[in-house]
């Protein structure tokens, strides 16, 4: 026992020592702008730092294309379907459209025996057509429902301690001995709808997959990710590829779902090759239900800087796995279409909120280290400081008085976007990944002030998205990008204002036309091909079961 203590304690001096030495060397490299090379007039340069940051790009690919090598040779592995598995699906305002798409996909998966639990986030007459199409789906001599006036957590407001004691007894009976639930209870946020499923179902299954109203479901998606979990008993939690079920009704959606695919083929297939996914995705996950029941309380009794937490829950479930030493993975033969925001608005408001949850749930990551494999420690440095050095970056060239340093920073931002793009188009055998890079200006724009404004009021648990029936506006989220504008707006001012007060070489005016021309064709061309797809997707989307048909 003592032996084991001091090496839990050098696990954790090195881990320390490993992380604090990697922000050092990183901070170190960016401050003292140590440059390879330079042309005359520097116009182009090629520094320690830019060299940092190639590095991670080329190993994180290395390492993702290993472990999609090895899911394909998880195929030879035969397993046995003989584990219990529960279906929890979490349920707010769901559009209806989205809802009956989401069982029907439920009612087709392929794992034997699998017991399906719908919690509606809500329990007044309008929230009652969501029951309606569970049971209209699921069959209406099937499903077991119940309207519950509270929750496991606050009463209802006739709930007496008798009432209260019998209706969580009848909810629990309901659950282990039917196959179709459908419980409609007091509006509490999802966690809440999360904590309901679990309590309930207790330790009466194997697994626990976890699913979001908006989401379908692949066939084969809760096979193959108990195929994972059967494979190593101390992997802990499993997620799937999540794909986007509307990318084509705005341009919004459709860069999400680019997005999507690099984060979960590239940035979270690497993660799993190290069995350090950061985050399970809500609407494709899997846990060992042994686990979750090992911290159940403490995860729904979540605070920060002394409020409760409202939002994270799937990246706090995905902590609390990694906390106990377990490892988390990620499969891309399972697979699921969800819904994105189609409007700028809501999807701002959303990444603000998941942004919020990931510097919170990064300060609790960093306890468990040591747990882990090194790069779970290394990524969490790159990842977690990357967008102040970002910042600092696009300040400093806008505010120096130059017009090419403003021009080559555009330049290189697209570049190095088109640089990834083009590898995850050849590792998807997929032209459209090229749009990849379309998303970096909409990062550089909005979703970088957005991530300054989260560490801002991370300790503020309001306006994140709405349901999808009704969808609720809020402009709050255009305070930091609107600031970040202004900023960048005046350096550019300030720029122009000192390059008119002194000569221009005719050498950095012909740099300037050729940057400036490449910079615009750029735009040109993708904007031309992006018009292409659109018009050719758009006819698709029309088609009768385009919706069902997974983008693979």
């Amino acid at each position: 026992m003592g032996c084991q203590r001091v090496l839990t304690y050098l696990r954790i001096f090195g881990t320390t020592m490993f992380g604090v030495s990697l922000l050092v060397g990183i901070s170190t490299a960016y401050i003292m702008g140590y440059q390879f090379f330079t042309t005359a007039r520097n116009h182009l340069s090629f520094g320690l730092y830019g060299a940092i940051l190639v590095i991670h790009l080329i190993i994180q690919s290395l390492f993702a294309l290993l472990e999609h090598r090895n899911m394909k040779r998880s195929l030879e592995t035969p397993i046995k379907l003989n584990k219990t598995l529960a279906l929890c699906i979490a349920a707010y305002q769901e559009d209806p459209n989205y809802l009956r798409k989401c069982l029907v996909s439920v009612k087709r998966l392929t794992y034997p025996g699998i017991k399906v639990i719908l919690v509606i986030d809500g329990n007044s007459n309008d929230d009652l057509y969501m029951m309606e199409i569970f049971k209209e789906i699921m069959g209406w001599d099937k499903a077991a429902t119940y309207v519950w006036q509270s929750n496991f957590h606050h009463r209802g407001p006739e709930e007496t301690d008798v009432s209260y004691a019998e209706s969580i007894q009848q909810i629990s009976r309901m659950v282990l001995n039917n196959k179709c639930v459908c419980i409609m209870q007091k509006w509490g946020g999802k966690r809440e709808v999360m904590y309901t499923a679990f309590k309930a179902l207790g330790r009466s299954v194997d697994y626990v997959q976890v699913c979001d109203s908006d989401t379908m479901l692949d066939p084969a998606s809760s096979v193959e990710m108990v195929k994972v979990l059967e494979e190593d008993p101390m992997v802990g939690g499993v997620g799937g590829d999540v794909q986007i079920l509307n990318k084509y009704e705005s341009w919004i959606s459709f860069l999400s779902s680019v997005r999507y695919w690099m984060a979960f083929n590239i940035e979270r297939a690497c993660q799993s090759y190290f069995g350090c996914v950061q985050c399970i995705s809500g609407p494709l996950g899997m846990y060992r239900n042994s686990l979750l029941h090992e911290f159940l309380e403490d995860w729904y009794n979540q605070t920060f800087m002394g409020s409760h937490c409202s939002f994270g829950d799937d990246r706090h479930l995905t902590n609390r796995v990694l906390s106990l030493g377990y490892a988390t993975k990620y499969t891309a033969r399972s697979k699921c279409l969800t819904e994105t925001p189609i409007t700028y608005l809501r999807w701002l408001n959303q990444q603000t909120r998941w942004s919020k949850s990931y510097f919170r749930e990064w300060l609790y990551n960093s306890m468990w280290f040591h747990k882990h494999h090194l790069w779970m420690t290394y990524e969490a440095v790159i990842t977690g400081f990357f967008p102040f050095f970002l910042i600092a970056t696009a300040i400093q060239l806008f505010y120096q008085g130059r017009l090419w340093n403003i021009l080559l920073f555009l330049l290189i931002v697209q570049a190095v976007a088109l640089i990834k793009s083009t590898f995850a188009s050849c590792l998807r055998g997929n032209i459209v990944m090229v749009f990849m890079s379309f998303y970096s200006v909409l990062y550089m724009s909005s979703l970088l002030p957005a991530k300054m404004f989260a560490i801002a009021t991370i300790n503020k648990s309001g306006w994140g998205t709405s349901g999808r029936k009704t969808i609720v506006v809020n402009f709050i989220g255009l305070i930091p990008i609107s600031v970040w504008f202004t900023i960048l707006f005046v350096g550019i001012l300030y720029t122009i204002i000192l390059q008119t007060k002194k000569p221009f070489p005719e050498s950095e005016k012909i740099v300037l036309i050729i940057g400036a021309v490449v910079y615009a064709s750029y735009w040109v061309i993708l904007l031309t091909m992006y018009a292409v797809l659109i018009n050719k997707c758009g006819k698709r989307k029309k088609e009768t079961h385009y919706d069902m048909v997974l983008d693979v």
